[in-house]
């Protein structure tokens, strides 16, 4: 059996597995189905400073090859992620890698829940920095779509946590290098990607929108290889660790993200239809190296031939 064992900077994961925010909710849900320690990191649910209850529903929609989603990033803020039950204090009892997904509207309420969580990060590996939020002081603008904003963000974060940083990009812009390149020299030590694809779907016989929010993100396997092409474009822009997701359904995607350039992998939707996906994409990952000959999974980051 090949060793498994990748490194993200400062991190060392038991694989290369991970779950993809707000898909895998923050764990509990998923306790009886098999031991969270695993995976090789589990990333929550989006935390922000105050609770949110997210967007009217209907919120979730199937379209061809895929899933629209507009949750509105329902969460219960950062004070009772620190202190109920179902949150951070059961996720330290599983010795399972922690990353938590953190979002705010405005630059202060990313530090400040940035500088909560540094507080009290016993269990807590890393943060992940979801940039795809709408910054309410600029008008609406996404901070992942605004490479001063992007920037801007991470280094105010990076002043108020010793955390690991990893970025999760925006794919709803036209050079996705350049925006790693931003957040890395913002203090990123990691960028992530993608994130949703915004879509829309319509129902033809009620003539209305089938998601309340009119649009939401687009997932799952009809943006894989919109994924792959990013994540390829950004392992060659920074010299981090890339974390990439889109669309992986086996082994076999996971593979080809890091082919590509991913040092790892996050995968999402699939949990939906099948909760013991990311175990099977773990199993497909080491039957690939098995019968390839390889003996450690880093021998095929970045290995696409030309």
């Amino acid at each position: 059996m090949a060793d498994l064992t990748v490194n993200l900077g400062r991190i060392t994961l038991k694989n290369p597995v991970m779950t993809a925010s707000g898909t895998f909710g923050y764990g509990f849900e998923y306790k009886d189905y098999y031991d969270l320690n695993k995976l090789g990191a589990v990333v929550v649910k989006g935390i922000a400073m105050k609770p949110s209850h997210g967007n009217p529903t209907p919120r979730v929609a199937e379209v061809t090859s895929g899933m629209l989603n507009a949750i509105g990033l329902q969460g219960p803020g950062v004070e009772k992620f620190l202190r109920d039950e179902q949150y951070m204090p059961f996720l330290r009892t599983t010795d399972a890698t922690v990353i938590v997904n953190i979002w705010g509207k405005s630059i202060e309420e990313y530090r400040d829940v940035a500088a909560r969580l540094d507080a009290e990060s016993n269990g807590i590996a890393a943060l992940e920095i979801n940039i795809s939020c709408p910054n309410i002081k600029e008008g609406g603008v996404a901070f992942g779509t605004d490479l001063k904003l992007a920037r801007q963000v991470v280094a105010e974060i990076r002043k108020v946590t010793s955390l690991p940083l990893i970025t999760k990009l925006s794919p709803n812009v036209s050079k996705i290098g350049d925006f790693a390149r931003a957040v890395v020299d913002g203090g990123s030590d990691m960028v992530s990607l993608i994130n949703t694809i915004t879509g829309m779907a319509i129902d033809i016989e009620t003539r209305k929108p089938k998601i309340a929010n009119l649009t939401g993100g687009l997932s799952g396997p009809a943006i894989k290889p919109v994924a792959v092409r990013m994540v390829y474009e950004v392992a060659q822009a920074v010299k981090v660790p890339v974390i990439g997701m889109g669309g992986i359904m086996n082994g076999e995607d996971a593979v080809e993200f890091m082919l590509a350039g991913a040092s790892a992998i996050a995968v999402g939707t699939v949990i939906f239809t099948d909760p013991y996906a990311p175990l099977k994409v773990i199993n497909g990952i080491n039957d690939y190296l098995d019968r390839h000959g390889c003996k450690s999974v880093s021998e095929i980051i970045g290995a696409m031939k030309r």
